[in-house]
């Protein structure tokens, strides 16, 4: 039986933690997880508008076979900077491959353009991401807020906040699986003419307020929500297993999941967003035989997962700006209602 970890998080796949740290000021953050051990990882880059770091790295075609840490950041192309802090942080902790005396973190990386959410930017030419990445490693755990937390404070979805989601799936016999998610899309989350989520459906144990059916649909232009800037929008996430893969079952997984995107966000992938998925092993079990059909079986429930923290990303965050909050906005459309504020 297939059900949602102990936490509903990404930690409840063994061996990871995750760290956030933001300013309230710049309404902007950074969101790191960390593999303790080292992740086997890929990953799959489907906007057409991304900002990533060390992604060509994740090729299965290519030599490192484990990384370190993702980091995940506010910022635009400022933020990419705090991928620099984590490999920084990582060494002063001797971590990462030997090349002779040195040691070399692996730390691939994508950021989300905030800069639309306001605050206090004017960062002159020292970016608050190096600060706030380090903060985020001093903040590691296995427990960690939904909403507007670390790379999730300053991202939206249209007209509402969005924020960090994540949820997580085990079996009893052993099988971890988990998304962790940074939802600050082009496209829409919640269906239009009602104010169910996209990702309804997939809801367990209440986790987006309980929601309601929707009644019947109309799609239309109305679809869209945002106003179109290039590389304004972008959905990131990391979907992970304990499961043993190599580079190109986590590529696979990566692919796959991406489905689990299409099914939150509305359009997704287009040609405004950076929509960018890393998948990691942390190879605490042998992958269950026969191990083409487990990587089917992971990547189906990394894509579930990963709908499921979009609708938790949405449903959690507290209304920014001039962002509103989805339990505020659509209060009528879960059960739940009287979860506000």
């Amino acid at each position: 039986m297939i059900k949602p970890g102990p936490r509903n998080l990404l930690t409840d796949v063994d061996g990871l933690m995750v760290g956030n740290a933001a300013d309230s000021a710049a309404r902007s953050g950074v969101t790191v997880v960390m593999a303790e051990d080292g992740a086997v990882a890929s990953g799959d880059v489907r906007g057409a508008a991304p900002g990533t770091r060390e992604t060509d790295l994740l090729d299965p075609t290519c030599m490192i076979e484990r990384i370190d840490a993702v980091c995940l950041s506010g910022g635009s192309v400022y933020g990419l900077a705090a991928g620099d802090a984590v490999v920084r942080w990582l060494y002063d902790h001797e971590r990462g491959f030997t090349y002779g005396s040195w040691r070399v973190p692996i730390v691939p990386g994508a950021i989300i353009n905030d800069l639309g959410m306001g605050g206090e930017k004017n960062w002159g030419t020292c970016p608050a991401y190096d600060v706030l990445a380090r903060a985020a490693c001093d903040d590691l755990g296995e427990d960690f807020s939904l909403g507007n937390i670390g790379a999730g404070l300053g991202a939206s979805a249209g007209p509402l906040k969005a924020g960090l989601g994540s949820a997580s799936a085990v079996d009893e016999h052993g099988l971890q699986v988990a998304a962790l998610v940074i939802t600050n899309p082009f496209g829409a989350t919640v269906i239009p003419g009602t104010g169910s989520l996209n990702a309804w459906v997939l809801e367990r144990d209440g986790e987006m307020g309980q929601q309601h059916a929707p009644g019947a649909v109309s799609h239309g232009e109305d679809d869209v929500v945002a106003d179109g800037h290039l590389g304004g929008n972008t959905t990131l996430a990391v979907v992970a297993t304990n499961a043993t893969l190599d580079k190109a079952q986590a590529k696979r997984v990566a692919m796959m999941a991406h489905d689990g995107m299409a099914r939150a966000i509305r359009p997704i992938h287009t040609p405004f967003d950076g929509d960018v998925v890393f998948a990691l092993s942390t190879t605490k079990i042998p992958l269950p035989a026969p191990g083409i059909r487990s990587v089917s079986h992971i990547g189906a429930l990394a894509a579930d997962c990963l709908t499921r923290a979009i609708g938790r990303s949405v449903y959690e965050a507290d209304a920014l700006g001039d962002f509103a909050s989805y339990r505020e906005s659509h209060s009528d459309a879960f059960a739940d209602g009287s979860k506000t504020g």
